[in-house]
């Protein structure tokens, strides 16, 4: 890792927690969140769902299979920094190009290790998710107040993440096929754009603030609304577009996109205390009785008593029973506020896209 970096990580709340710096030496703040999954960093780090958080591990030891040219989310790390409680540094992976550290460094974000990460997602359990400021450094140690004055003026739910993360000009992906999806990007996993190619679907993705005329131009098949970052009652110009596009066209909503979906139809949100976040969070489908273990990465959930009638509840959360699907009575409109794309994860419910594409026929 060459010279010795250290690292602060200053709560809102004031506590600080010194470790051991690796990544970029920087200092950033963000929404103090924690993932339970053993594996999968890479595709954590690159999630644009985390844009603006700071993302600690619970599982110990991270980096041991190194970085690969495949399993990236998105173009770059979208994650404001990285929290582990022990770092490899010599990572042994067939496919492995690089080290955490080096892949953090490259994309300029801070990452501490060496830390208690225990007591810290122990806080985040008992308090909830909160700003906080990482700095990474390996002169002069940064002053504590300022750092936390940073934390404190982060206000994580008045900010469009999605205006940020969401692609700037159209992109197409054409496969041999009869269908075509538009994708509203609020934040897309590249997972996702796999899982509709694989299906020989082709699909147009777009920027979230594209108009309902727009899309309707393009003449698809179906519209799914994408996963992404931030407070899904900021997306006022989504949940219009969607609004308009429901009575027109299939609608598939996965994570942010579920939510949006509620607000389209004049449901509401709420902010949850920590979220769901890792790779085995079992869901129960109330339609068929089957329980399925999912991958999950969200800070809001769907109230049930705002939705509207023609809205059924069709998956719940086995462990809160918050709302994790629901579906139009008649329309071929429904959602899910997991990830059917896993990734990490398993891959139980990569049947939603099955169905998706059996809602366009």
């Amino acid at each position: 890792m060459g010279k010795e970096k250290r690292a602060l990580l200053v709560l809102r709340d004031g506590s600080i927690f010194p470790g051991k710096g690796f990544g970029a030496e920087a200092t950033s703040v963000g929404e103090l969140v924690f993932n339970t999954g053993f594996c999968g960093y890479q595709e954590a780090l690159t999630d644009p769902s985390y844009a603006g958080q700071i993302l600690t591990a619970t599982y110990p030891l991270i980096g041991n299979y190194g970085v690969n040219g495949e399993d990236f989310e998105s173009d770059k790390v979208q994650v404001s920094g990285f929290v582990v409680r022990e770092i490899c540094n010599k990572p042994s992976h067939m496919k492995s190009k690089e080290t955490l550290d080096r892949f953090l460094e490259r994309f300029d974000v801070p990452g501490i290790y060496d830390v208690d990460t225990r007591a810290i997602v122990r806080k985040i359990r008992n308090f909830g998710v909160m700003p906080a400021c990482v700095s990474v450094y390996s002169g002069r140690q940064p002053d504590r107040n300022e750092l936390l004055s940073k934390a404190m003026k982060l206000d994580y739910s008045k900010i469009d993440f999605v205006e940020m993360v969401t692609t700037k000009k159209r992109k197409e992906y054409w496969v041999d096929g009869n269908k075509e999806v538009v994708l509203i990007d609020c934040g897309v996993k590249t997972s996702i754009i796999r899982e509709l190619l694989g299906r020989n679907i082709s699909v147009v993705s777009i920027p979230a603030k594209t108009s309902a005329e727009e899309i309707l131009s393009l003449e698809p098949d179906g519209i799914l609304v994408s996963n992404g970052p931030g407070d899904p009652a900021l997306l006022s110009y989504v949940a219009k577009t969607v609004r308009a596009l429901m009575n027109k066209l299939p609608v598939f909503g996965i994570c942010l996109g579920h939510q949006i979906i509620a607000h389209a139809v004049g449901g509401k949100t709420f902010k949850m205390k920590f979220g769901h976040r890792g790779g085995n969070h079992p869901v129960k489908d109330l339609e068929s009785g089957r329980v399925y273990i999912t991958s999950q990465n969200h800070g809001y959930a769907v109230d049930e008593r705002s939705l509207p009638k023609e809205f059924i509840v069709t998956h719940k959360n086995w462990n809160d029973l918050t709302v994790e699907g629901m579906k139009h009575r008649e329309l071929p409109v429904f959602s899910v506020q997991y990830h059917p794309e896993a990734n990490p994860g398993p891959l139980d419910s990569t049947y939603l896209f099955d169905k998706f594409l059996e809602s366009m026929k």
